[in-house]
């Protein structure tokens, strides 16, 4: 399929619910978009309007190109969004290599932090495409929301403003906002760190321990993203704002937060066999080695990395969160 060379020309790696929200974003902001998948039914069912799998019952415009062709994915692209899972990013960015049209930027859509190395994601791709600038896009936003067009607002983060800038108005569409920040490191953050109080709000709720315990549980864990994010260097306006509070509040209150279904599965001692990825399983123990090693007090992720290692249950972590020492609560 031939394209329009004043287009703009959008690659989107990855046919999952969230890569596909993105890809009908991009067409209704009047991109010409190709989406790669590894899965040629999928990629099929995608080009056809539907993604049965990820996003049941929800119909959209024909008009992706889809192709399981890497090559042939990005040949021409002269911007990609990546939402491949986190822990399996390095080994896509291997692939990806060879093929990436040198100069365009790569956007970063999906969130973690690596788990064997600590690494953000955005310095992974740093390290692997060095000649391609990095951007993140994060916010509170779930997948069927965006592909049914509702309204949503995230940020888009380059540490060139001036090209956070263009990407933003490259992706705002009718039914999304995108704002721009130069603080790559706290929308990072934000996003990868937001899931594992997720499952930790979940967890509260699933055991039955009330509102009040969920919303502490939410309130406090802001505290700890906020220092975790101050030794890496984060801006604490950005974590005030769409992809830290915003994606907090959002992720740790619906059934549509993958991370928050597990962690009712775990506060309701369900089995977790079989359930969807949650990014906030492996996120926690890294974050918890991360803010170790920043000597940055972080009692919730610590306590969630115990729960999901087996060390505790989910009321002897809420038990000992509740017998930490009094504190002054805005000396963080």
């Amino acid at each position: 399929m031939s394209r329009n060379p004043a287009t703009p020309r959008t690659t989107v790696l990855g046919g999952g619910a969230w890569g596909t929200a993105l890809a009908l974003a991009a067409l209704h902001a009047g991109h010409a978009v190709r989406l790669w998948a590894r899965d040629a039914d999928m990629a099929a069912a995608i080009a056809k309007g539907e993604n049965p799998r990820y996003l049941p019952g929800i119909s959209f415009d024909s008009g992706i190109e889809t192709t399981t062709d890497l090559q042939a994915a990005l040949a021409d692209a002269d911007c990609v969004l990546s939402v491949t899972p986190a822990q399996s990013l390095r080994s896509v960015l291997e692939q990806v290599k060879p093929h990436m049209p040198a100069g365009i930027p790569f956007v970063l859509c999906a969130k973690g932090i690596e788990r064997e190395t600590g690494a953000l994601l955005s310095s992974i791709v740093a390290e692997i495409l060095p000649d391609n600038p990095v951007a993140i896009l994060s916010g509170p936003s779930f997948a069927a929301d965006v592909a049914r067009g509702l309204p949503t607002a995230v940020v888009v983060a380059a540490r060139d403003n001036d090209l956070a800038m263009q990407l933003a108005a490259r992706f705002s569409a009718q039914n999304l906002r995108c704002y721009a920040s130069d603080d790559i490191i706290g929308v990072e953050l934000g996003g990868a760190l937001k899931n594992v109080f997720a499952i930790a709000a979940g967890a509260v709720v699933g055991a039955e321990l009330g509102a009040s315990a969920q919303a502490a549980m939410v309130t406090r864990g802001f505290v700890e993203l906020r220092r975790l994010g101050a030794a890496f260097g984060a801006q604490p306006e950005t974590l005030m704002g769409l992809s830290g509070l915003g994606d907090l509040m959002l992720t740790c209150s619906s059934t549509q937060s993958r991370n928050f279904t597990y962690g009712l599965a775990l506060g309701r001692g369900e089995s977790l066999e079989g359930r969807p990825l949650a990014e906030g399983v492996p996120t926690a123990a890294i974050a918890a080695r991360l803010a170790a090693e920043h000597a940055v007090e972080a009692p919730i992720i610590s306590a969630v990395a115990a729960i999901l290692q087996g060390a505790i249950t989910v009321t002897e972590a809420v038990e000992a969160l509740m017998t930490r020492p009094l504190k002054h609560e805005n000396k963080i």
